[in-house]
């Protein structure tokens, strides 16, 4: 976009991507940092993003027999160190309590005292802690399967830190089964990367590619780890949600056993899965223009708002009285099974409130005057669209396809973002194009350049290695579905195992 243009955001995504995600979600009112170094204050426009995210995921959860419980913040240090690849795995990132109480020291401030007699870890996730219950509620095959899930917070110390993509404490789920048999286990991992999918694609208009991860990228202490990665606007990576398959190592960890049916002994096979508030970073880099956000009418913070244009005072009870009909009317209106969610906002601050509206993503804004009134219609604005493009619409017929207007921009959220994900995927052959292709052309620019690369690979660890050290690329995952698994390795050259798709990543 051309310096000339005028935009609500700067600078622009083409100018600077990192900053214009920054300044978006300033603009948006979604969230701020907090005092709290890493950690973030989701400000209720965003917090009701992620209250409809929830909605959804907890639907299709509890439609394949999950059930929620909640389980403790604190963990044992003792219970990481049962599972030696998972506490390597999360050892750095850590946070962990030594004192249960504050006193005050000779110069008058407060210090720890109290030291406990052994350290709780805050939670960073919660397979070690679950499974010390599911030891308890498991005796017998007839105890199983067992199908939780939690909505939580959790903290991971995170040295480099982005609103909603990477802080040190963020809201997530995190679902934990637990199984008889192994093939069990295992349709149940792929259950629910299939839900993460749908809720992507229907729900975020978010289009993902689904497969799993290689075993450098897998989640520590898991056997296999399933994943769904979406393509943001600077052509990086986001993985949107995971699903592991962890076997019997946790049970083994946590003493999980039972009787099989068969009168031995055994232990069970668990599963562990989960999505997180980075989905809203993934929206707001899918869908996001120069103006702000862009939200999906299906999750978001409210579908439209009427505006009500009041240029004299005579004319505010007439205006007023006809936009609360036509809220009461729009608010009885079910969209996907919810209401819809009517803003008005009647402040009287000129053009910037529109620009309020447009910046906080709202798929529709409305606006309502005297001569609207007088020929009983509506000027209507759509999000996906250029922000000077309105359209009159007789109020009826408004109300009567305000759901089609509202899937019409879902479905084009959804197609735009297919579309540049197509048009930013290659597949390469030899190593040279490979290594071109995620090189900087533009140095001014060095943050938007590449996207996904499906090449073959050996499988061989060595060489993921040397493409991440090279380029900082990395194996996003080897796709359930591909097209073809001959040719040779990018890197060394040697007979390919897979297709796997390559790229930067978040």
């Amino acid at each position: 976009m051309g310096s000339n243009v005028k935009t609500a955001i700067t600078p622009t995504r083409a100018e600077d991507y990192p900053e214009w995600y920054q300044q978006v979600i300033k603009a948006s009112d979604l969230a701020e940092r907090s005092p709290v170094r890493g950690c973030m204050v989701i400000k209720p426009w965003g917090y009701a993003l992620w209250e409809n995210i929830v909605r959804v995921m907890d639907d299709m959860f509890k439609a394949t027999g999950v059930k929620n419980a909640y389980f403790p913040l604190f963990i044992p240090l003792s219970f990481l160190e049962k599972e030696a690849e998972h506490v390597e795995g999360f050892a750095k990132e850590c946070a962990v309590v030594t004192h249960h109480r504050l006193e005050k020291g000779a110069d008058g401030a407060l210090v720890p005292a109290g030291a406990l007699t052994e350290p709780l870890v805050v939670r960073p996730t919660s397979e070690t802690i679950i499974g010390d219950s599911f030891s308890k509620w498991v005796s017998s095959y007839r105890d199983l399967p067992i199908l939780i899930n939690q909505w939580a917070n959790v903290v991971r110390w995170e040295m480099r830190t982005r609103i909603f993509l990477r802080t040190s404490e963020f809201l997530w789920q995190e679902g934990h089964t637990a199984h008889s048999t192994k093939e069990e286990a295992i349709e149940r991992t792929k259950l629910m990367l299939d839900v993460y999918a749908r809720m992507a694609e229907e729900y975020l208009a978010m289009p993902v590619i689904s497969g799993a991860k290689s075993a450098a990228e897998r989640f520590p202490g898991a056997v296999d780890t399933l994943c769904i990665e979406a393509m943001m606007q600077d052509c990086k990576a986001l993985q949107a949600g995971t699903s592991h398959f962890l076997g019997q190592n946790f049970a083994k960890a946590s003493d999980i056993k039972f009787q099989t049916a068969d009168e031995t002994e055994d232990y069970v096979w668990t599963t562990s899965w989960g999505a997180s508030t980075r989905l809203i970073g993934g929206v707001i880099m899918t869908h996001g223009d120069d103006d702000g956000i862009i939200l999906p009418p299906k999750v978001a913070s409210a579908q439209l708002v009427l505006l009500p244009i009041i240029r004299k005072a005579d004319d505010r009870e007439q205006v007023m009285s006809y936009t609360e009909k036509l809220a009461h009317q729009l608010r009885d209106t079910y969209y996907h099974h919810h209401k819809l969610v009517v803003e008005i906002d009647d402040r009287d601050i000129g053009g910037a409130r529109g620009w309020d509206w447009i910046k906080k993503g709202i798929p529709l804004r409305v606006e309502i005057g005297p001569r609207d009134i007088a020929q009983n219609s509506v000027y209507v604005a759509r999000r996906d669209e250029a922000h000077h493009e309105k359209t009159s619409i007789k109020t009826e017929q408004f109300v009567a396809n305000i759901t089609n207007l509202l899937d019409e921009i879902q479905d084009n959220l959804y197609a735009r973002a297919e579309t540049f994900r197509k048009d930013h995927t290659v597949t390469i052959e030899d190593q040279n194009s490979f290594y071109e292709y995620f090189t900087p052309q533009e140095l001014e620019k060095p943050e938007i350049h590449g996207g996904f690369a499906v090449s073959c690979w050996c499988g061989d660890q060595a060489c993921e290695l040397k493409i991440k050290e090279d380029l900082a690329v990395t194996i996003r995952c080897i796709p359930f579905e591909e097209d073809s698994k001959s040719g040779n390795c990018i890197c060394c050259g040697k007979p390919g195992t897979c297709q796997a798709i390559f790229s930067k990543a978040y």
